[in-house]
């Protein structure tokens, strides 16, 4: 089995160093912001899509150019990856995976990339790797590299640079020491529920911060703009931004984890949360209705952090030998686990649940765990979509009735 890991580490650049990072971050960025204005340049003329190669080119000229000398200072081989993020920036737009490209400001995910292995150098036992055109850098060294080095990503972060070391190596297929299966209802009181009766506690990182927040954004307001207590004020803020950051990734790290190595089979809603966490604001013709009210939902919403809940699980339980499957979310919660009968009526608040039909009563996130890891075994028995199950207003049958006076659980299939 063939395994990508980025290690990251804190770099610990002198002053000449970090100047130059900060130079060659923002050559990137030129570049990037160059190749994507000859882009829409190109296609408003009504032209075809300007390729790699092609863009590769004129990134030769710019480095060649009279107006632009600095960038020969500038690593090559970083620039050319910003063109490379570029084309699949575009890809991932073309294939309906991401919103079209838009500019990058200066100030934010400063970044870039060495793709080459052979140009870094890595000393574990002294601390310190080598990169191009930057020399021999110090680093916290908090665990080993293992692997071969494939790449090098150096990126700022609350003023603090960091280097993320992506390696491949081949590992044995492993095989789960789990046997148990389980489903995972994902909520806002709860953060996941599971189909056994567990549940986690949300971290709720940015609701701990906002006031903190909302005080040091008032004061950064009324500093006047670029002036050094401005600049001091909206490092506080970052700051905040970071440890909230921080604290919801150790967070999901921890809690996925768990997850992944106590259990072979894990099943969870395929939510989409761009379209969950929309804006109810409208237009100005159409205005939207409790905007206040979404608003406040949306950010609990993001606050979660599903996508990378998601994200993590899915590769974690690949290392541990384990399946990660997505199934529908429709009417997870409003569907009774022991009879069947889908009815809005049957969750009527929004920690309870009684089906209007048989009796059966349970907490409303347990139920829809117990219906999410239902619908992963019917998936993977029958290698097909979830059958939709009856209409809302159709009744049960008699025999669903007197299934429903049987045992309380999942059906078997």
């Amino acid at each position: 089995m063939l395994r990508l890991q980025a290690y990251k580490y804190e770099l610990r650049p002198n002053g000449e160093q970090a100047r130059a990072m900060r130079r060659y971050a923002g050559a990137c960025r030129y570049v990037y912001n160059k190749a994507l204005a000859l882009q829409k340049e190109n296609r408003d003329a009504g032209n075809r899509f300007i390729g790699y190669v092609a863009m590769a080119k004129h990134l030769t000229s710019w480095r060649n150019s009279a107006e632009t000398p600095w960038l020969k200072d500038a690593p090559c081989h970083p620039l050319q990856q910003a063109l490379r993020n570029l084309d699949k920036a575009y890809k991932n737009f073309f294939e309906k995976q991401a919103d079209f490209p838009c500019f990058k400001r200066k100030g934010s995910s400063e970044s870039f990339r060495y793709p080459d292995p052979k140009q870094i150098k890595l000393d574990q036992a002294n601390n310190r790797i080598c990169l191009p055109k930057l020399g021999w850098l110090r680093y916290r060294n908090s665990r080993e590299v293992l692997g071969e080095v494939r790449n090098v990503t150096v990126s700022q972060s609350d003023g603090k640079w960091f280097a993320s070391i992506q390696t491949r190596r081949e590992v044995e297929q492993p095989l789960p020491t789990a046997t148990t299966a389980i489903g995972i209802d994902a909520g806002i009181t709860r953060f996941a529920t599971m189909s056994d009766g567990d549940f986690v506690v949300p971290l709720n990182s940015f609701k701990k911060h906002q006031p903190r927040l909302a005080r040091y954004q008032r004061s950064m307001s009324r500093k006047v703009k670029f002036s050094n207590n401005w600049k001091k004020a909206k490092a506080r803020v970052q700051k905040i931004h970071t440890d909230v950051a921080n604290a919801r990734k150790n967070f999901l790290h921890k809690t996925t984890t768990t997850i992944s190595k106590n259990h072979a089979l894990v099943c969870i809603e395929d939510l989409q949360v761009r379209n969950m966490s929309g804006s109810a604001k409208g237009t100005v013709e159409q205005p939207g209705k409790k905007v206040n009210q979404k608003s406040a939902l949306n950010r609990a919403i993001l606050d979660q952090g599903w996508g990378e809940f998601r994200r993590q699980l899915d590769y974690k339980m690949a290392w541990c030998g384990g399946v990660l499957l997505a199934v529908p979310p429709h009417h997870t919660s409003q569907t009774c686990p022991c009879c069947g009968h889908i009815s809005k009526d049957n969750r009527q608040t929004q920690a309870s649940f009684l089906c209007v039909d048989c009796g059966y009563e349970n907490h409303a996130d347990v139920v829809g765990a117990i219906n999410i890891l239902a619908r992963g075994h019917r998936v993977i028995a029958c290698g097909e979509p979830v059958q939709q199950g009856r209409s809302l207003k159709q009744e049960p049958t008699e025999a669903t009735r007197r299934r429903a006076h049987g045992a309380v659980g999942i059906p078997v299939l």
